[in-house]
């Protein structure tokens, strides 16, 4: 009867969050087009007139061509084509793909790390807590980018170099806010109750304090994830971010922006309005679920 009566309270408590969520159209729209933009990622190969880094499917004659012209291989070029040939439809398939990759891959490992010290910090508190938090205080006193263009300039381009460089940049906002919420539930009374049972620090923590910490923590991940996706961006387009050879939207970007302007606006304009409307969405969508595990913000 008991687990009956859970089961309730949750579908209830999903159908309030649900109808809470849609009361913001904006955020609903927001919430499709991120849907719409994973499911292009995920089938970029299948809806790609071409594999913009295959060498042997790009032809040098097809370079610069406008939106809208048919190449030597015989399909058109709706968003036009940039230097090397590529088609710019294809290449922002593919570079949604490595970004949204990249950017997911960074905020999660980013908030394993960071949720774990900032849990340690606030059950723990003293010594532990005072440590901890002059780390994360010394790591939030730089600017996010500088730290990353030293990390890289030490470990070198690629993907895995970038998410380790986006993962250090990242993980001490998440440290910071498990932190101030379990400051809070560690004083309550279901806390109070699982030490006197005597239970093991482990599963207090993850049991109980951690679960409790879970709605702003996420919030800051889709915050964190569009940040990432930005940060990356600006990476790649300054070339300390992923290789030539990998597909980037900041790389697309880069590649276009010597010749804005000689007039081949497309090469770079395109990209950068994927890239605006992917941090837009996902912005949105957190903005909305803030107002939502806040009551305090609803109006």
């Amino acid at each position: 009867m008991t687990v009956g009566v859970e089961i309730i309270k949750e579908e209830t408590l999903l159908r309030r969050f649900i109808s809470d969520f849609a009361q913001s159209k904006i955020a609903v729209a927001g919430l499709c087009t991120i849907v719409v933009i994973i499911l292009i990622a995920i089938f970029a190969p299948l809806l790609s007139s071409q594999n913009p880094y295959d060498l042997g499917q790009l032809d040098i004659m097809d370079g610069r061509l406008p939106p809208g012209e048919v190449g030597g291989a015989g399909f058109t070029f709706w968003l036009g084509s940039d230097d090397q040939g590529r088609d710019m439809l294809s290449g922002i398939f593919y570079g949604l793909r490595t970004s949204l990759g990249v950017g997911a891959m960074s905020a999660f490992i980013a908030l394993f790390i960071g949720s774990s010290f900032g849990l340690l910090a606030a059950y723990f508190g003293g010594r532990v807590d005072s440590i901890i938090m002059r780390i994360v205080d010394i790591q939030l006193s730089f600017p996010a980018v500088l730290v990353a263009l030293v990390l890289l300039a030490i470990l070198g381009k690629g993907v895995d170099k970038i998410i380790i460089a986006l993962v250090a940049v990242q993980w001490a906002y998440y440290a910071r806010t498990v932190r101030g919420t379990a400051l809070v539930e560690r004083s309550k009374e279901y806390m109070e109750a699982a030490r006197c049972l005597a239970l093991n620090h482990k599963r207090i923590v993850f049991r109980h304090l951690l679960p409790n910490c879970m709605p702003p923590l996420i919030v800051v991940v889709t915050v964190q994830v569009a940040h990432a996706i930005s940060l990356e961006a600006t990476l790649s387009f300054l070339g300390i971010g992923l290789p030539v050879t990998e597909p980037s939207l900041g790389l697309l970007i880069a590649n276009g922006f010597e010749y804005m302007l000689s007039g081949k606006y497309w090469i770079s304009f395109f990209p950068g309005i994927a890239l605006l409307v992917t941090i837009v969405s996902i912005n949105l969508v957190g903005d909305q679920l803030r107002d939502v595990m806040n009551p305090r913000l609803q109006k």
